[in-house]
């Protein structure tokens, strides 16, 4: 059984609703999964995991959440080498620079991202329920 941990900044609640299906994706695969909002995120929930999944949703000018998601994001680096890592988040405008961003930057630190991350237009409904969903089975697979 495979622990995963899913850290993650949500302002509207789109990404804590990506979050929620990712998990229930991950949990049909049996993995044990703890949902962690990133400010009450600890090193050990990052180096535990046998998978670690990071959501923000894009902000300002295409960049991942300031405040509190970068600060953690930049604070993990030395432990997410050889990690394989999923990234998530929701957008509203833009064509998901900040995801491809977002991938390049976690490479740079070693880890395996998985795929080119997961994003979703506003609200995760339909389709893209699906894909969130989908997305949890596959990056525990």
């Amino acid at each position: 059984m495979k622990k995963v941990s899913i850290i993650y900044w949500s302002g509207t609640g789109n990404t804590e609703e990506m979050a929620n299906l990712i998990s229930n994706g991950a949990k049909e695969n049996g993995s044990e999964v703890k949902s962690i909002p990133v400010g009450s995120a600890k090193i050990e929930d990052v180096v535990d995991a046998d998978v670690l999944l990071l959501g923000s949703p894009s902000m300002g000018s295409e960049v991942i959440e300031e405040s509190e998601m970068e600060p953690f994001v930049e604070s993990i680096k030395d432990n997410v080498k050889d990690k394989v890592v999923g990234l998530f988040g929701s957008y509203d405008w833009g064509d998901g620079e900040w995801m491809r961003n977002w991938v390049e930057r976690m490479n740079s630190y070693g880890a395996k991202v998985f795929e080119e991350g997961c994003i979703v237009n506003l609200s995760p409904e339909g389709e893209e329920a699906d894909k969130c969903v989908d997305y949890g089975r596959r990056i525990v697979g």
